[in-house]
């Protein structure tokens, strides 16, 4: 019982933001305009 208690803390206190203050994320760079399309394609028919 004792054990289920403890994970049981542990998980409200992991979920509560208890490490501490939220961290933003890194904001990147604007990416250049334009459009850019790559890729490859293949039709056929496969017999093994």
């Amino acid at each position: 019982m004792r054990t289920i208690l403890t994970l049981g803390v542990v998980a409200l206190l992991a979920a509560c933001g208890a490490d501490g203050e939220p961290i933003a994320p890194e904001k990147r760079g604007t990416p250049e305009p334009g459009i850019r399309i790559s890729g490859a394609a293949e039709i056929g028919v496969s017999s093994r």
